[in-house]
């Protein structure tokens, strides 16, 4: 098999990347990859595509589906899904970038999303940083020092950059190789392709 790292293309608001996270860990222990995740500003990197489409929440009548088929997923997979009550979730992806130049993005990743999507905190409130940084033995202050440092915002650009550079327009999206498959709905393909020895 070649390419032996899954990469892994997100962002905090993406309720479909939060479900898919939770296949993708299992299939990079069943296919022996690596799990590298990489957060995007998702607004952006759909502007990047040439997507100007409205968001999914101001059309009434998709997002109505939309929650339908969500808690399908949910269901299915055995895992809580509650709303936030703001998908205002650059503070958070930034985060992200602080705790992976720890050494724990994908702990980090499980805790956000456990919060916001899990438990339906809002992504807006400055509290739920607070909340994390306690909880990895970080300062609070540090943390919200620098999601608001110039660094972050160079780090956040760079990698949505490098998501439409790899081809990326939305999340969630995995690369294995040359091969790349968008959406949660998608991971029945993906496996697919990784049992005939990608």
């Amino acid at each position: 098999m070649t390419g032996r790292q899954l990469d892994f293309y997100f962002d905090f608001m993406s309720p479909f990347a939060y479900l898919a996270f939770h296949k993708v860990l299992e299939l990079c222990k069943r296919y022996g990859l690596e799990f590298r995740p990489h957060v995007v500003n998702l607004p952006q990197l759909k502007l990047m595509a040439g997507n100007t489409a409205p968001p999914n929440v101001n059309l009434p009548l998709k997002i109505r589906y939309l929650s339908k088929d969500l808690n399908r997923w949910a269901e299915e997979y055995g895992v809580p899904l509650i709303f936030p009550k703001s998908l205002a979730s650059e503070k958070l992806n930034k985060a992200f970038l602080y705790a992976l130049a720890k050494g724990e993005g994908e702990a980090f990743i499980r805790a956000g999303w456990d919060r916001v999507w899990g438990e339906g905190a809002d992504l807006a409130d400055p509290a739920l940083l607070a909340e994390l940084a306690n909880r990895f033995g970080w300062s609070p202050e540090s943390l919200s020092a620098w999601v608001s440092s110039q660094e972050a915002a160079d780090q956040y650009e760079a990698s949505t950059q490098a998501a439409h550079e790899a081809g990326v327009f939305g999340t969630p999206t995995m690369i294995v190789g040359d091969q790349m498959w968008w959406g949660n709905d998608r991971l029945m393909f993906m496996e697919r392709t990784l049992q005939q020895g990608l």
